[in-house]
């Protein structure tokens, strides 16, 4: 997944914590004119514009004090959305029987893209289900990992 280096996530997570969220992850793409430093934030109220302006004022003075990114970049505060990407393996563990789609850096089965239900998570270990095939996925070989909107309810 592209989570961001260590210590920008070691600097950030406890600051968006510290004002009652959960940093859901840490997106940071490098750009020496575009680059974007965006973190997912979520509570179980769920996310208010006024959510992401708290956070955004606090991480902009801390990154102003701290200047832990060279360069330009953009800060974006967002809720990880109903298609909301996974940084973790433990965040599989919330949508069980929920459904998936990663893509992969390498192919499991000759798949290199598999969007299925999650059937369990063991450890760094998800085991996905899609037409019938079980597909058992290290986390550190998904590139990308979000979660399928059922709108269907």
């Amino acid at each position: 997944m592209k989570q961001a280096p260590e210590h920008l996530v070691n600097l950030i997570e406890p600051i968006v914590e510290g004002l009652g969220y959960e940093c859901v992850g840490i997106d940071y793409n490098p750009h020496p004119k575009h680059g974007t430093l965006r973190i997912y934030i979520d509570s179980e109220q769920g996310i208010l514009v006024e959510d992401c302006s708290k956070v955004s004022h606090q991480i902009s003075g801390v990154l102003d004090v701290e200047d832990p990114i060279p360069g330009f970049y953009q800060l974006e505060i967002s809720s990880p959305g109903a298609d909301r990407p996974f940084f973790k393996a433990s965040q599989f563990e919330k949508f069980i029987g929920g459904k998936v789609s990663c893509v992969l850096f390498k192919a499991v089965n000759g798949r290199r893209k598999i969007t299925g239900q999650i059937i369990k998570v063991e450890g760094e270990n998800i085991t996905l289900q899609e037409d019938g095939q079980l597909y058992e996925v290290a986390f550190s070989a998904m590139s990308k990992a979000r979660l399928v909107p059922d709108y269907s309810i």
